[in-house]
């Protein structure tokens, strides 16, 4: 796991380029402890950057930027986790390897198959593969979009990094997006393709991106992605690939010259992962988790069911108020973009990077793909208010009840109108409010971006699948995990985003995989003798902190409170006395910090 940048641009001196690359690496060596580099071409102006955390072939051979055959060069952020089979296959084809690591399999790959050899990945990865003979650097991200990987070609040449800080060194590139904030107050995060940068944005995850060196000609091409279908309707073969594509999964991704660890949050997600990290791992397993003296909020109790049902080496550590608000400016400098959460992220990745650990499993994925959310209930309801008159529907806007403005997004075509009614933070009108614009500007913004795939075809609770999927999960969780845990050199694998499991969710009837009144009961039901009943047959928490009483007493909080904004003030307000969820606030505190 590492974090990359690079730029190639034909009219800016070669050592000008070095600098800023070296630069670019600097911004971003947090992701990167273990080890630096760069290669330059010079004929083509080309400089790739690397900053390595070492967790495969951790000798001085897994350098990066790696060469293979003399042609062919690197700079790789990520795991790929079917790279021991893709090795065999490829010996067998005549390819040499002179490393143990995965970097080396994927330029193998590459110059056997070209760009067909991306297709045939399965792991989290993004990079940048540069092709000495044809002259062409090529950007490539998982099928899943696990890793960031964010590029400009504004002015002419390509300028790329594993992060949106990692730009700063391109004077050219600091225009701000003024609609970002727009996007922040909305979603409570930047959805994709923007970002707070107006000439950068990021990779598409499946796809590639193409600069030619000699023509300067660039394409953008898909090379994976996940699709609905119906090919598993018996209950009996959906439990028996599920079972069998997560042990898989946790077993390939378990493999690592390090530590591999998990988080241990006392639900049933994290659960199963330990139960199967266990099974597949030969020496005693790590399990971190953080527990709170408010005991409303603790699932200290859970945790250690599972950690004495394992008998694993458990690290708990209790974290305090006076913790929360001792690193919360902390927390918001370490967001590469405005998000209104993360911070759990952030002090769970401190902690197992405090014991010891580079990586640690985590179960992100499963509330989307078996329907863990309230959205997969409320969509049906949703679709039909989403038929009511535009009338209807802008007259709700003006209400000052949360239970009903939210309506409004409705009019916003396909499935974003529908995840702003679900989940969206603030209106329009209060967004005007908050930003001091005029209604219609906001409504233009958000008409506009982001375009979403057509659904029509696709069954009620399918759709919801996608939506949380490839919004909620996509936009945030996977961003804020990827660079709150990367903040203190940690990486965060996730076993239910492995292209196996993912494609066998997907190809369950929509009847089966959400049977049942209880969230995820087809994945419950799967692993259920494999755990213990306290464990799977109670509410769900979530991982959450007591952030509503934390943040109210603190000092950032105060200081909004005071705010020239009335409409601020009034958010502030309603938070304090509990008519407002926290992450509202959140939204506030991260804009004013980063414009």
């Amino acid at each position: 796991m590492c974090r990359i940048a690079g730029i190639i641009h034909p009219s800016i001196p070669v050592e000008t380029l070095q600098q800023a690359v070296a630069d670019m690496c600097e911004l971003l060596k947090h992701g990167g402890p273990d080890d630096e580099g760069i290669f330059t071409a010079v004929n083509e102006h080309l400089v790739l950057g690397n900053r390595r955390l070492s967790l495969m072939d951790l000798s001085a051979s897994g350098h990066q930027p790696m060469q293979y055959e003399e042609r062919y060069s690197i700079t790789y952020n990520g795991e790929l986790y079917n790279f021991l089979a893709l090795k065999t296959l490829l010996q067998a084809e005549g390819m040499v390897f002179h490393t143990t690591s995965d970097t080396e399999v994927i330029l193998a790959a590459f110059a056997k198959w070209n760009v067909q050899s991306f297709s045939k990945l399965n792991g989290m990865f993004a990079f940048a593969l540069w092709d000495n003979e044809d002259k062409k650097l090529y950007l490539v991200r998982d099928a899943a979009g696990i890793k960031p990987l964010y590029y400009s070609t504004h002015t002419g040449g390509l300028v790329f990094a594993s992060e949106i800080r990692g730009f700063q060194p391109v004077d050219y590139l600091q225009k701000r997006n003024n609609d970002a904030s727009i996007y922040q107050l909305a979603y409570g995060f930047i959805p994709e393709p923007v970002t707070i940068l107006e000439h950068v944005k990021p990779l598409p995850k499946g796809c590639y991106f193409m600069y030619d060196c000699i023509t300067k000609n660039t394409s953008l091409q898909s090379f994976s992605f996940f699709s609905f279908s119906n090919s598993i309707t018996s209950e009996k073969e959906a439990k028996q690939k599920i079972f069998s594509a997560m042990q898989d999964a946790v077993s390939r991704q378990m493999l690592a010259d390090e530590n591999v660890g998990i988080f241990l949050s006392g639900g049933t997600d994290s659960a199963i992962l330990a139960k199967l990290a266990n099974n597949a791992e030969q020496k005693k397993l790590h399990t971190l988790s953080i527990y709170f003296e408010e005991k409303n909020y603790s699932e200290k109790k859970y945790q250690d069911l599972i950690a004495k049902e394992i008998n694993s080496t458990h690290h708990s550590i209790l974290l305090k108020e006076a913790d929360f608000h001792a690193n919360f400016s902390a927390v918001i400098a370490a967001m590469d973009m405005p998000s209104c959460d993360g911070i759990n992220t952030w002090f769970i990745s401190k902690f197992a990077a405090s014991v010891g650990l580079k990586a640690v499993l985590s179960g992100i994925g499963a509330d989307e793909l078996y329907g863990g959310y309230p959205s997969f209930n409320r969509m049906k309801n949703s679709l039909q208010l989403s038929k009511l008159p535009r009338e209807m529907l802008n007259l709700s806007a003006k209400l000052d009840l949360k239970k009903y403005n939210r309506i409004a997004y409705l009019r916003l075509q396909g499935i974003k109108g529908l995840y702003l009614f679900l989940r969206g933070h603030f209106t329009p009108v209060q967004i005007a409010a908050q930003l001091g614009s005029y209604e219609k500007d906001i409504w233009n913004v958000l008409e506009k971006t982001p375009v979403s795939a057509s659904l029509t075809r696709v069954s009620t609770k399918n759709k919801a699948s996608w939506m949380e999927f490839n919004i909620y999960m996509q936009d945030q969780l996977l961003r804020d995990a990827d660079v709150m845990s990367m903040s203190h050199g940690l990486e965060i694998r996730v076993p239910f985003l492995d292209n196996e499991v993912i494609n066998t969710a997907f190809s369950i009837t929509e009847k089966i995989k959400y049977k049942g009144k209880l969230p995820k009961q087809l994945l419950t039901e799967t692993f259920e003798k494999e755990l213990p009943e306290a464990i799977w047959n109670r509410p769900k928490m979530g991982f959450s902190f007591p952030f509503n009483e934390w943040l109210k007493k603190s000092p950032l909080v105060k200081e909004l409170a005071g705010h020239k904004n009335t409409a601020t003030q009034k958010t502030v307000k309603g938070f304090m006395n509990g008519s407002l969820h926290w992450s509202r606030v959140m939204s506030l505190l991260v804009l004013g910090s980063q414009y």
